[in-house]
């Protein structure tokens, strides 16, 4: 069994940066045996916003979230950030958590891989 960290610092939309690590974070937490966690910094923070509205056709991070969410994967959003950005945690995706620099440090150490985007 191996164990990934995947830290986003990107926003939402804009670049593809959150949504290329996403897309590896549900694919790594689909193979058996994964444990795969994320962290959302910065303007990643968003990315875990409930109700997105995103053009037909396009990418949307809040189903991508949920998704990961549901195959066991686990998000944590720092909260620093989320209060920076005017996040609360009543607008937090389902299966997202507002964290710290504490529960990153501890995900870092416990981690076999930390990627970061």
């Amino acid at each position: 069994m191996a164990s990934y960290l995947i830290i986003l610092n990107g926003p939402p939309y804009g670049n593809e940066y959150s949504y290329n690590g996403l897309r590896l974070a549900g694919s790594l937490v689909r193979k058996a045996g994964n444990e795969v966690k994320v962290f959302l910094l910065g303007d990643a923070a968003a990315c875990a916003r409930s109700g997105q509205k995103v053009p037909q056709g396009y990418y949307n991070l809040e189903l991508m979230l949920q998704q990961f969410h549901k195959h066991g994967g686990e998000v944590g959003v720092c909260a620093s950030c989320m209060d920076a950005r005017a996040v609360t945690e009543d607008e937090l995706i389902e299966g997202c958590h507002r964290s710290s620099l504490d529960e990153l440090t501890n995900w870092t150490m416990d981690a076999d891989k930390v990627l970061v985007f």
